[in-house]
């Protein structure tokens, strides 16, 4: 239903970490823009780890930990469901949900509850619902575990099951206060907590302006509606549980509502003021990942309990149309791109047909120069270079600059690794021996017609690959 693209998108910061573990002669040019990621997880050592162990390819890796990570997300849904409603059909109704809406955006936060492709927010996601239940049982150290396990892959992302199960506790412990207490009071709180941050760099405004989802002011009415319609449905997800008697779906569900307004507080105050500017890359709105995930769980049971109970036709009725949707989507996303990439399989993008052909037939140590928008290009389908072709390249500005956004003092050399590429569609031979001259550049990968002058030793009906003279 959702596809499979092993080196689309986020891949591009994520996956090379890995691959420069497997084999340290790679990328000897700009592994800045993804090292200082993998510094803060054990993401691609694990990943590295467990091919060294089993001897797989890294194709065939990665496809069978992505397939993990779905199945043990649908099984941390599957408990957690078993401890919201005694109904099995309910149970089921909340799983399969979950799993028909893998790839739904969560909001305006740019995330999927399970990206197309392996990285660490897709193992932080199952971790995250195992800390929930494991909470809600109140087996803490199982919860504990769990966390670390998060929190050793994803810096950020453990943060908002570990924040919601402290929200839940105290919300168990002092349930008295809180029903007397305003929410918008308790969100209020936290205004005070907010610390100082850096000032920002020219470099750092200019990558702000490409990621827009970091600044709520920024959302458009229908990222709002993200936030606000969630939270009215859970607020009525708990007016039912209390008189069905579910007591975990009915505290589940007030302390979400809690959870969401905390962190919508949080988001105005690392945005609004012009000299925080800088936390806004924390994105505190990611705490949406975790309350659509489990909102999914709640919603599904309703629905079998109330609308599907034991009529096949009506679970038919609703997923059959929406499993056909979200792969229509899948396919618009990815047009020029095989639906499910099976590792081993002949890459169907000619992006991507280049792309293997420059990692089988170029030397490791070898640095190209790419249009810095290629990502972007239509028919290319967010393809990252880095991590398929394995080799290393000048700044881009679509996923460098996520790097930037996270780490600014690599803003300078991105800006002007990305001006020196600029405008890239103008360029002429004069313009190439600059690149040569000013970072050692030596090979160009080009659209069709590609540029006069140059020695294309590889071309399809796309792409074009050069030496530069």
């Amino acid at each position: 239903m959702h596809g499979y693209h092993p080196c689309s998108e986020d891949a591009e910061i994520y996956l090379p970490s890995v691959e420069k573990i497997l084999h340290p002669q790679l990328f000897p040019v700009g592994q800045e823009f993804f090292s200082s990621h993998a510094s803060l997880t054990f993401f691609p050592n694990l990943i590295a780890l467990s091919l060294s162990i089993t001897h797989l390819p890294l194709a065939v890796g990665l496809f069978l930990w992505q397939v993990a990570s779905i199945f043990l997300l649908l099984l941390a849904c599957w408990e957690l469901g078993g401890l919201f409603f005694p109904n099995p059909s309910a149970r089921w109704g909340g799983v399969c949900l979950v799993a028909a809406l893998l790839t739904i955006p969560v909001a305006g936060t740019a995330l999927y509850i399970v990206d197309q492709y392996l990285n660490p927010r897709n193992l932080s996601a199952f971790a995250g619902i195992f800390v929930l239940a494991r909470a809600l049982e109140k087996k803490y150290l199982r919860a504990f575990l769990w966390l670390v396990f998060a929190a050793s892959v994803h810096p950020l992302m453990w943060v908002f099951p570990f924040s919601f199960c402290l929200l839940f506790v105290v919300m168990e412990k002092f349930e008295f206060v809180w029903k007397k207490a305003s929410p918008a009071v308790v969100a209020g709180l936290l205004w005070m907590g907010v610390p100082l941050a850096p000032a920002s760099s020219a470099a750092y405004h200019e990558v702000a302006a490409h990621h827009s989802y970091f600044y709520i002011q920024h959302w458009q009415w229908y990222e709002w509606l993200g936030i606000v319609a969630p939270l009215g449905l859970l607020m009525w997800f708990g007016k039912l549980a209390r008189e069905k008697g579910w007591v975990n779906v009915e505290q589940v569900s007030r302390a979400f509502v809690i959870y969401g307004l905390i962190y919508v507080a949080i988001a105005l105050v690392v945005d609004l003021p012009a000299q925080w500017e800088t936390l806004a890359r924390i994105q505190p709105l990611r705490c949406l990942h975790l309350l659509y995930t489990v909102m999914f769980v709640i919603m599904g049971g309703f629905l079998a309990e109330y609308v599907f109970k034991d009529y096949l036709w009506r679970w038919l009725l609703l997923f059959v149309p929406l499993a056909f949707g979200m792969f229509l989507v899948q396919r618009a996303i990815f047009p020029a791109s095989a639906h499910i990439e099976w590792p081993g399989a002949t890459a169907k993008n000619p992006w991507a047909q280049a792309f293997v052909w420059i990692r089988r037939n170029t030397p490791v140590q070898a640095v190209f120069a790419i249009d810095p928008e290629h990502m972007h290009i239509a028919g290319e389908d967010e393809i990252g270079f880095r991590c398929l072709a394995q080799r290393s390249r000048l700044a881009d500005d679509v996923k460098d600059d996520g790097a930037v956004s996270m780490f600014p003092a690599l803003g300078d050399r991105w800006r002007a690794e990305v001006q020196a590429q600029t405008p890239w569609k103008d360029f002429g031979l004069a313009d190439f021996a600059r690149l040569k001259n000013t970072y050692g550049v030596k090979w160009v990968v080009l659209q069709q017609p590609g540029v006069e002058g140059l020695s294309c030793v590889y071309q399809n009906r796309v792409v074009k690959v050069c030496r530069i003279p």
